[in-house]
């Protein structure tokens, strides 16, 4: 089952780029959860712990594509060097304003300060696939399931460390692991510069306009709002649940067991070349993961919701992986990091909106009320999903024929993946974990 994986991961520079991705990633799952825990316990305000946590996520949204088109035109080293060290500045003055119980307005303004400089390193590791892989569709598959199954081991690890340390050694101390660990798994990674994408040519025209002018990414990044919201509302759900059944410790286990079930189902997913259409295998995970999570709102126990969370999970890293997968299909490949990142931060500003309307009805009505938002954005992200299901369809063939040059390295890749695509509409293959052939 593993040799996929060995064989992308022998090639040179796979491994450490991979690696030090991982450890730079960890912020991702902590942070928000952390800033969570933090004012929560120091503030006493679930809704103003949800209200920093969006703050930090939408300007991350904002800021992150921006960063995204700069490194695309001058390098990953050249911009993230110093956009690593503002940002772990803003992660300090966070912590710093809450340990003074400073007015709220510092804490946002400390939150726009990290979520801007921050970045995506989920990104950028994929973008150095795309360098190492080339125009091998099957190999850059698997290496996408890779990376969406160590987001998922991040998302194991991340939220019981920051629960462990903000419940058991201090408040503030569920940020400090992630600042650790986003200056040396960042600045490891920019120093690994042998499998950096080079940057555009220096004259070189400047791209015009927002990798979203194409209808086939504007329908993936409202679908990926809906799922971030999804992802932002269960995370202060279940730690107010916890906190209600007497056990807030409990909810970083939780979530991790939510993220272990994905794990589990984005390894097995990434052995398989898969034969039925990537827009069709991702609007099955869309539909799979709305009916798992609207579960949630029925349980009344940690052990029901713990199960219930480990199976609804199975449909995450699938469809993340048909999601970038489908990124690939309809941008130009000098603008992929770009398009990878307006994925990713469509995402957050999901979470960001999740989080912060879950947290007021948590604070209004209760933990099942923020369990009631998981549901009605799940609700969303079918509706707009099947609504749409004909843009996802169309819009590759078209990327292949309109959006590069004859003879280019994007129109070989594009052609490569489009035959690749043709080949998986007419072969049947077997089914894996929730999401079908």
């Amino acid at each position: 089952m593993l040799q996929p994986y060995r064989d992308v991961l022998t090639r040179p520079g796979a491994l450490a780029f991979s690696g030090a991705g991982v450890l730079a990633r960890l912020p991702m799952s902590m942070v928000g959860i952390g800033i969570v825990l933090m004012v929560s316990t120091l503030y006493g305000s679930y809704g103003l712990a949800g209200r920093v946590s969006a703050v930090y996520v939408v300007a991350q949204a904002l800021c992150s594509p921006q960063l995204a088109r700069l490194v695309d035109r001058h390098g990953q080293s050249r911009i993230m060097r110093p956009a690593v060290a503002i940002a772990a500045v803003g992660l300090v003055g966070m912590i710093a304003a809450a340990l003074t119980t400073a007015h709220e307005v510092w804490l946002y303004l400390a939150a726009v300060v990290t979520g801007a400089a921050i970045g995506s390193f989920g990104s950028l590791v994929r973008a150095r696939w795309a360098r190492v892989l080339g125009d091998d569709a099957h190999r850059m598959h698997t290496a996408y399931s890779l990376e969406s199954a160590l987001d998922e081991l991040v998302f194991i690890v991340g939220p019981v460390l920051a629960t462990l340390l903000a419940t058991g050694v201090a408040p503030t101390a569920g940020l400090l692991v992630p600042l650790v660990a986003m200056l040396v798994g960042g600045y490891w990674f920019l120093s690994l510069r042998h499998t950096e994408p080079p940057p555009a040519p220096v004259g070189s025209p400047r791209p015009r306009g927002s990798v979203l002018a194409r209808p086939g990414m504007i329908v993936l990044a409202i679908v990926f709002v809906a799922m971030g919201s999804i992802f932002g509302a269960t995370d202060v759900s279940t730690v107010a649940f916890a906190d209600e059944s007497g056990s807030k410790g409990s909810a970083g286990i939780i979530l991790a067991i939510f993220a272990l079930g994905s794990l589990i189902s984005g390894l097995l997913y990434g052995t398989r070349q898969w034969r039925r259409p990537l827009h069709l295998r991702f609007a099955t995970g869309v539909v799979a993961l709305a009916v798992g999570v609207c579960f949630f709102f029925l349980v009344q126990s940690l052990a029901a919701l713990a199960a219930v969370m480990f199976v609804a999970g199975f449909a995450i890293a699938p469809t993340l992986i048909n999601g970038n997968g489908l990124v690939q299909d309809l941008v130009p490949r000098e603008r992929l990091t770009e398009g990878l990142t307006w994925v990713g931060t469509s995402l957050g500003v999901g979470v960001s909106v999740g989080s912060s309307i879950a947290g007021a009805q948590i604070d209004a009505s209760g933990s099942h009320a923020g369990f009631l938002v998981v549901v009605v954005s799940a609700g969303c992200a079918v509706v707009a999903t099947l609504a749409a299901f004909r843009t996802l369809r169309g819009d590759v063939g078209e990327h292949v024929r309109d959006s590069v040059e004859p003879g280019s390295p994007s129109a070989t890749g594009g052609a490569a993946v489009a035959a690749c695509e043709v080949a998986e509409s007419v072969e049947p293959t077997r089914t894996v974990g929730t999401l079908g052939p």
